[in-house]
């Protein structure tokens, strides 16, 4: 597939940025690509890198031997290091990982002129990863470009994230989310649905579509209407099934909660609002309202939150799902 700045929906200033300083060959050795998840800064990060490789002046130009390497996934000066997981535990980048690109990123180039490294979610380096490559970025060994991805900025070592140009991304507008979720064939009123429940992200909108993350937001409303009545029974199987899920499943899941618990809060102050997310399940949120005062909300809104960030630890899933049901039950029920 060819790499083209402008199949990257939005960022413009971003884009932009990054043309003029490759145009002036004033690039640095290290970029940090940092914002939400799913707005697409690795699909920046893969344009620029086809754009460093490549020959023309006006990079990347789809035809030299670099971009139809870089098209075919096969340039063999591109290095991508990406998270490893072993069974439930958090992804990780290991040491292993960071010493291995090291040797290659050293070697002299075999197609371009320079080598380009991405470090996919590279807050996800454990601390020895991350030592080794702040010695890397300090006193980079050839011809090498370093883009470092990441959605959580601040867990990133202070010394690397400076010897690094920051470009920081927002999320992208939902006009232009339509326009890319429409040229991938889906209908206009289905683009526009799900770009409203993705809150900016596109990779959220198609893993909406391609893996019906719907029913996980349907399931997550359920839950909610069924709250008040849960039983402990009730708890324990429920605690059961949802433990037994992979972390980026129940992470989508804690999202859509997260989002409609935001929705009650404003309707709250306007039932009619255009700015909530659910657009599409109002009046049942609406409904909802009478049972959820808003201090239940900001109390459930705490724990969900909590909840989120203790998924990304290496926490018993079973457990923490066992203490999140308790919890959300209590504050509901002591609350009447």
């Amino acid at each position: 597939m060819e790499l083209h700045w402008e199949d990257v929906a939005g960022h413009e200033t971003q884009k932009l940025q990054l043309r003029t300083m490759l145009r002036e060959h004033r690039l640095p050795h290290a970029l940090l690509l940092s914002g939400p998840a799913g707005v697409g800064k690795k699909k920046l990060g893969h344009v620029l890198a086809a754009a460093l490789l490549c020959e023309a002046d006006d990079a990347p130009c789809g035809h030299c031997a670099s971009c139809r390497a870089m098209a075919s996934g096969s340039h063999p000066d591109y290095l991508e290091v990406l998270p490893e997981r072993t069974g439930k535990n958090t992804a990780v980048i290991r040491i292993d990982a960071i010493r291995s690109m090291q040797v290659e990123a050293s070697r002299y180039p075999i197609l371009a002129k320079q080598r380009v490294v991405l470090i996919d979610d590279a807050d996800c380096m454990n601390e020895a990863a991350e030592n080794s490559l702040l010695k890397t970025l300090e006193e980079p060994e050839g011809a090498v470009t370093f883009l470092l991805i990441t959605g959580a900025r601040s867990s990133l070592l202070d010394t690397i994230v400076s010897r690094c140009m920051p470009l920081s991304f927002g999320t992208v507008p939902e006009d232009a989310m339509v326009e890319v979720l429409a040229g991938r064939g889906l209908a206009t009123a289905e683009a526009r649905e799900l770009a409203s429940l993705a809150d900016g992200s596109i990779g959220r909108a198609l893993a909406l579509h391609e893996h019906e993350g719907l029913s996980r937001r349907d399931d997550a409303l359920s839950f909610l209407v069924k709250l008040r009545q849960m039983d402990m029974p009730a708890v324990w199987q429920r605690s059961q099934a949802m433990g037994e899920l992979d972390r980026e499943t129940l992470s989508e899941w804690f999202l859509y909660l997260n989002m409609m618990l935001r929705d009650m809060l404003v309707l709250y102050e306007d039932g009619g609002s255009k700015l909530i997310y659910h657009k599409d399940i109002r009046e049942q949120l609406l409904a909802l309202l009478p049972s959820f005062p808003e201090p239940v909300i900001f109390s459930l809104l705490a724990l969900v939150r909590e909840t989120q960030r203790r998924l990304q630890t290496n926490v018993n899933l079973r457990l923490l799902m066992e203490g999140f049901h308790i919890r959300m039950r209590d504050v509901v029920n002591i609350r009447k």
